[in-house]
């Protein structure tokens, strides 16, 4: 076979001589471009209805701690169809057809937050989109995975983060020039079109290979057949999962910090613009965070994001209620939300067995959200009784903790580079 020239992207796959497929050569193919473009379509959809979610409640008149509950019930039902959806996955080598089908649901999503009337109605619409958002993950990570070499991981998942957040943002800042002359239920009907983009991109684009080895085994026997460092890796995360709580309620407590200066109506703008700043930071720093992982160990600089996490709630809980200091926080916030997203999937496809890479994704999506669960309703509770400085400070005590599990208890190795260990 004549060597491809340099810098060729290969487009098929070739094969071991034992007949077995491998992943292509180069890292940017084409199901990598197509698991970025959907999360970018998607997440221009639903993060406009996020960015605009707190007004809509105020305006249905619901209580302060709605907000809270909303978000830590959606993340919880959407965790437990991430861990259904992986061991699916796993069983029936069905995960493009299943990581389609949650594509669809979350871009149906805004059509059911449109016609709410009430903040329960609110509470059933986001929880019927995220159960989407958590059936497509895992069998998409998988895939992922699978698409490229070890040695590229943090960059393939830097790749599809930047693509997700470069949504997050795009889509925000169009809601909210179109909020001057639409009204909010126009706009989340209009949010539909880019959802249901998402999923045709997904499925005409990614490519997925049955896998040849599928057990036919129980849930519990997936779970429990995890690596032991891959289970306390997930024990770390869990930890630190604890204290990240929804970065709605950071819009939530921007606007309320900022209203003596600014007023309501400009305290919401500035809220919603500081989430922008949140999410273009987000979007700057995902691909250079994966691609430094696979250089310099992805457990290592993990374990740097979550402590940033950590100062950067603190300086929540002291910074004074301006908008240079939120402008600096938020992108902060930004930059370790990156590297979460980024390095906690790489770190997870380094340390998962093949055969069991849906429940392995589907396991730490559902430790992951069982933290957002516990974290966004205690914390907006904490945030309604105590104060916000309060609950700053108990979430960065978390963070710390499970930061210190990440670095002392994954095992020997962590911080070694991206082709011998996570």
């Amino acid at each position: 076979m004549t060597p491809s020239p340099p810098g060729f992207v290969q487009r098929g796959r070739s094969s071991t001589a034992s007949g077995v497929p491998v992943a292509p050569r180069h890292w940017l193919n084409r199901t990598v471009l197509g698991a970025g473009l959907a999360s970018f379509l998607s997440d221009f959809s639903h993060e406009a209805i996020t960015a605009l979610l707190p007004a809509f409640l105020a305006a249905l008149g619901a209580p302060a701690y709605a907000l809270g509950i909303i978000e830590g019930v959606s993340d919880g039902a959407a965790s437990f169809m991430k861990l259904l959806a992986g061991h699916y996955a796993d069983r029936t080598g069905h995960g493009k057809e299943v990581a389609f089908a949650g594509y669809v649901v979350t871009g149906l999503f805004p059509a059911f937050l449109a016609v709410a009337g009430s903040w329960p109605v609110v509470l059933l619409a986001r929880a019927i989109g995220w159960m989407g958002r958590g059936v497509r993950g895992p069998p998409r990570d998988a895939i992922l995975t699978a698409s490229v070499s070890r040695a590229d991981l943090g960059k393939a998942f830097g790749f599809h983060r930047a693509g997700d957040t470069l949504g997050a943002l795009t889509g925000p800042a169009l809601a909210l020039g179109l909020v001057t002359t639409l009204g909010l239920r126009e706009i989340f009907w209009l949010a539909v079109v880019p959802g249901l983009l998402a999923a045709l991109a997904f499925g005409l684009l990614v490519r997925a290979d049955r896998p040849r080895d599928r057990e036919e085994i129980s849930l519990v026997a997936s779970l429990t057949g995890l690596p032991s460092r891959f289970r306390a890796y997930l024990s770390a995360v869990l930890v630190f999962g604890l204290a990240d709580f929804s970065h709605t309620l950071l819009i939530a407590y921007a606007a309320v910090a900022l209203t003596p200066a600014l007023g309501p109506v400009q305290a919401a703008a500035a809220g919603a613009g500081l989430y922008l700043i949140r999410n273009a930071t987000y979007a700057v720093a995902s691909y250079p965070l994966g691609a430094l992982g696979d250089r310099f160990g992805r457990t290592r600089l993990l374990a740097g994001g979550y402590a940033l996490a950590v100062l950067t709630l603190l300086g929540f809980a002291l910074a004074p209620p301006s908008l240079p200091a939120f402008a600096l926080l938020f992108s902060l916030a930004g930059i370790y939300i990156a590297a979460e997203d980024t390095l906690e999937g790489a770190v997870a496809g380094a340390l998962a067995p093949e055969r069991r890479r849906g429940i392995a994704f589907g396991a730490l999506a559902t430790v992951n959200g069982v933290g957002d669960l516990v974290s966004s309703i205690a914390i907006g509770f904490v945030f309604a009784l105590a104060g916000y400085p309060t609950g700053f400070v108990l979430a960065a005590i978390m963070a710390a903790f499970g930061t210190a599990l990440l670095v002392f208890g994954t095992g020997p190795g962590a911080g070694t580079r991206g082709t011998r260990a996570p």
